[in-house]
C-alpha cells in the first residue's frame, strides 16, 4: 500500500485535515481534505488569551472526527500542528495534554516563524516562482516569509489576525468607519516592527483571506480558468474592490462575490492584507492553494523539487501509468520535438518560448489510454485540467492541456480556443506548437526507435529516417499546417524478398 501521511492544522479560525499519498520519490497527491470552523480562539482575546469552554468543545469534536477519518484511510503517519491560538493561550499546553490523553493525538505547537517557513516551503516548491513574499493571514497572526532565488532568507510573524482584530474592534459598539480607523492604527503600529528588507513587488497570498479575495476577484474579472492555485492579479487593477470590503456592512458583502462562510472575518482579513501589501511595496499578488499543511508534508518527506522536475507531472505519470514508460522512448520523443522546434524556427521565430510546455504535453500524451482507448485525447485534456496544479502558471496549464486535446488532422479545437483565448498564445503560435506536438507523436508512434532528422529549406520540411515511417505517412499527408509548405519523407521502405510468395 502506498505511504499515506495525514496532516492536521489547528488554526485560530479553522481546523483542517489533509491526507497525502506518496506515489514515488517526487510524486504525491491529495486523497482527502476535511475542514471545520473550530474558532478555537473565540472569546480568548477578551479573556487574557485563555481558551474558552465552547471553543474547546468544538475543537475536541473536530479532532475526534479527524482521527476517525485518518483510521479509515489507513494513514501510516499523522502530524498535527497548532498555531497562534494555542501558543498564545495560557491553557494551551493543558489542552494539548488532554487531547493526547483522550484521543492519542500529539499536537505540536509551532511559533509564527515556523508557520511562515512552512507556507514558504510549499510556495517555493509548488508555485511557479523564485522570488516574492508570502503572506499567511490567520485568525491570530499574520506570518510572512521572504523568498529569494528559491531560498527562504527570512521570516516574520505579526500579531495581526482576523479573529484577534474582530474581537478587539469589530465586535465593539462602533461605526464601521471607526472600526476601520482604530484597526488600521493597530495594524500600522504592528507593521512598524517589520524589518525594512521585507520588500518585493510580488506577494504570495496564502490562507483563507487571500484565497477568498482571489475567488471574488476571479468572479469580477473575465479570467477563464476556475482554478485558484497560481491565479495572479495586479493590485492597482482591483484597488477599489480591495479597499471597499473593510468599509462594507455585513449585509452588503454579497456584492463582492465572497463566500457567505467568510463574512464574519473577511473585512478584518482584507484590511490586514491591504496594509501588508502596501508596507512591502507589492504590485502583484499570486494566489497559493497550498500552505502550512503542504509545507509540513514536504519537510517531513525531505522534499525539495529540482527545476527540471514538476510534482504534478510526476504524480500524474505515477498514477495513470501511460503505456510509453520506457525512459529511452520518452527521451527519444522529447528529442524529436526539440529538434523539430529548432528546425522550424525560421518560420516560427518565437525563441523556443513554449518548449517547456511542449515537452510536458508529450510526457503526458498517453495518459488518457489508462481509462479508455477511445477519445483518449479528450480524456487526457480533462485529466490535465484537473490534476496539473503545481509549478505552472495558468497560461502554462492551459497550453499543456490544449496540446493534449490536439491530436489528429486539425490543429485547433475552436470552442476550447475561444473559451481560453485570454490565456493562450496567439493563434499563429498555437498552430505551430500544436503542429510540432502532433507531428512528433505521428513519427514516434510509427517508429519510436528510428533515427530521425529534420531539415527545412525553401518552404520544404524534409523528414529523414533510417526506418520506415509507413504508418505515419498517411497521417502526415492529412495533417493541417500552420502555413502552406511541403513535407517530404525520406525513410527506409525496403521490403525483404520472399520467393515463396511469388505467383
Amino acid at each position: 500500500m502506498p505511504k499515506r501521511t495525514a496532516i492536521i492544522d489547528i488554526g485560530s479560525n479553522s481546523g483542517r485535515l489533509v491526507i497525502f499519498e506518496k506515489t514515488s520519490h517526487y510524486g504525491f497527491h491529495l486523497i482527502c481534505e476535511q475542514k471545520a470552523k473550530v474558532r478555537i480562539a473565540e472569546g480568548a482575546y477578551d479573556k487574557d488569551g485563555y481558551l474558552q469552554p465552547k471553543a474547546i468543545h468544538r475543537a475536541f469534536l473536530t479532532l475526534q472526527s479527524f482521527t476517525h477519518t485518518i483510521e479509515k484511510y489507513q494513514a501510516q503517519n499523522t502530524i498535527c500542528v497548532a498555531t497562534s491560538a494555542l501558543r498564545d493561550a495560557p491553557n494551551g499546553e493543558l489542552f494539548v495534554q488532554w487531547i493526547k490523553k483522550e484521543l492519542g493525538l500529539s499536537i505540536k505547537i509551532i511559533d509564527g516563524n515556523k508557520e511562515a517557513t512552512y507556507g514558504a516551503i510549499a510556495a517555493k516548491n509548488l508555485l511557479p516562482l523564485r522570488n516574492g513574499i508570502t503572506i499567511d493571514i490567520g485568525g491570530g497572526s499574520s506570518d510572512i516569509a521572504l523568498i529569494e532565488n528559491g531560498h527562504i532568507v527570512d521570516t516574520y510573524s505579526l500579531n495581526l489576525g482576523t479573529v484577534r482584530l474582530k474581537e478587539l474592534f469589530s465586535d465593539k459598539d462602533l461605526s464601521r468607519k471607526e472600526i476601520v480607523k482604530h484597526s488600521k492604527t493597530y495594524i500600522d503600529n504592528a507593521l512598524k516592527k517589520l524589518p525594512p528588507h521585507f520588500k518585493h513587488t510580488l506577494a504570495i497570498g496564502i490562507g483563507g483571506t487571500a484565497r477568498s479575495l482571489s475567488k471574488g476577484i476571479m468572479k469580477h474579472s473575465t479570467h477563464p480558468l476556475e482554478k485558484l492555485h497560481a491565479f495572479s492579479y495586479r493590485i492597482d487593477k482591483f484597488h477599489d474592490y480591495l479597499h471597499a470590503i473593510p468599509l462594507s456592512s455585513a449585509k452588503a458583502l454579497k456584492q463582492f462575490s465572497l463566500k457567505k462562510s467568510r463574512f464574519d472575518t473577511i473585512r478584518e482579513g482584507t484590511l490586514i492584507f491591504n496594509e501588508i501589501l502596501s508596507a512591502i511595496g507589492a504590485v502583484d499578488v499570486m494566489t497559493s492553494g497550498v500552505g502550512v499543511r503542504e509545507g509540513v508534508y514536504l519537510e517531513q518527506e525531505n522534499l525539495s523539487y529540482p527545476q527540471d522536475i514538476n510534482p504534478s507531472i510526476t504524480s500524474i505519470l505515477d498514477r495513470f501509468k501511460p503505456y510509453v514508460t520506457i525512459e529511452k522512448r520518452k527521451k527519444n520523443t522529447l528529442n524529436l520535438a526539440s529538434s523539430l522546434y529548432h528546425t522550424l524556427q525560421e518560420e516560427i521565430d518565437d525563441k523556443l518560448q513554449y518548449e517547456t510546455e511542449l515537452c510536458a504535453a508529450l510526457k503526458l500524451s498517453s495518459i488518457g489510454n489508462t481509462l479508455t482507448i477511445y477519445k483518449t485525447h479528450q480524456t487526457a485534456f480533462y485529466i490535465a485540467m484537473q490534476e496539473l496544479n503545481y509549478g505552472y502558471t495558468h497560461k502554462e496549464m492551459i497550453l499543456i492541456s490544449m496540446l493534449l486535446r490536439m491530436h489528429g488532422k486539425s490543429l485547433l479545437h475552436k470552442p476550447l480556443f475561444e473559451s481560453f483565448k485570454a490565456l493562450l498564445p496567439e493563434k499563429n503560435e498555437l498552430l505551430w506548437i500544436s503542429f510540432i506536438y502532433t507531428l512528433t507523436l505521428f513519427i514516434a508512434e510509427a517508429s519510436n526507435s528510428a533515427n530521425v532528422r529534420f531539415t527545412y529549406k525553401n518552404k520544404t520540411l524534409t523528414i529523414t529516417s533510417d526506418r520506415s515511417l509507413y504508418l505515419a505517412r498517411e497521417n502526415i499527408k492529412s495533417l493541417e499546417k500552420p502555413i502552406p509548405f511541403a513535407i517530404i519523407i525520406e525513410d527506409d521502405e525496403r521490403v525483404p524478398e520472399n520467393k515463396a510468395l511469388r505467383v
